[in-house]
């Protein structure tokens, strides 16, 4: 489904990632770790289209990408729900929940993707009338997670769901992301700053060191890594 080609990418003369490759299968889980710098939030720019890569590939079914803007990248089906939530304070839950289904297919299926959502996320059905801005940081990330579902996409990337969450609201959400990649089928790709966590959800991972991919399988497997254990697990 999602294939990145040994891409190069840099903010102005400041490079941070160096020939990196993944890829990802239709319904499938993958996490990228690394510690903070390492290039993870840069990657998921990248295939999003907030960056363009200097060098190498990105193509999402066979359909190169690698220098299309993210309204095309969103039209394919691709949904990046970036650290820090980016919502419409002074819109309502359930407003917020509509600008995400802005493309005209996902428009037509509006009701009934929001009824799915509230479902993924009984909070917002019991808050839908109230202020995005008024919700607790938990709620706020559910609500980002809901509108990108809105959009009814392939791929969703998630850039650090858990930051600045408190522990049991983080588990809630990791409860709910398992579920929309098992009952919606969709494919995600995780960047978490919880290793442990995001190794146990999902299928495979890929760790990025200083803009570089140094190991890559599956992630029950690099739990049992030593390096993975001294560098990110603190065994």
């Amino acid at each position: 489904m999602l294939e990145v080609e040994n891409i190069d990418a840099a903010y102005g003369s400041l490079q941070v990632l160096w020939d990196v490759s993944l890829r990802i299968s239709e319904g499938e889980m993958v996490s990228v770790i690394g510690s903070n710098g390492a290039g993870k939030t840069t990657l998921l720019r990248t295939i999003g289209g907030l960056l363009y890569p200097k060098k190498g590939r990105i193509r999402f079914f066979n359909n190169d990408i690698t220098t299309s803007k993210p309204s095309v990248r969103a039209a394919y089906g691709i949904a990046h729900v970036m650290e820090g939530r980016r919502l419409f304070p002074q819109l309502t839950v359930e407003e917020n929940l509509k600008m995400g289904a802005y493309l005209s297919e996902a428009w037509k299926k509006r009701h009934e993707t929001i009824e799915t959502v509230f479902a993924l996320f009984p909070r917002l059905k019991e808050r839908r009338k109230q202020l995005a801005g008024t919700l607790s940081g938990g709620e706020q990330q559910m609500l980002a997670i809901g509108r990108a579902l809105m959009m009814r996409p392939k791929l969703l990337l998630l850039d650090e769901p858990s930051l600045g969450i408190a522990p049991k609201l983080a588990l809630t959400i990791f409860d709910t992301i398992k579920k929309i990649n098992d009952i919606e089928k969709t494919a995600i790709l995780l960047v978490e700053q919880n290793v442990y966590l995001s190794l146990q959800l999902t299928q495979r991972a890929y760790v990025i060191e200083n803009g570089r991919i140094v190991l890559e399988g599956m992630s029950e497997k690099l739990l049992e890594k030593p390096e993975v254990k001294k560098s990110y697990l603190g065994k």
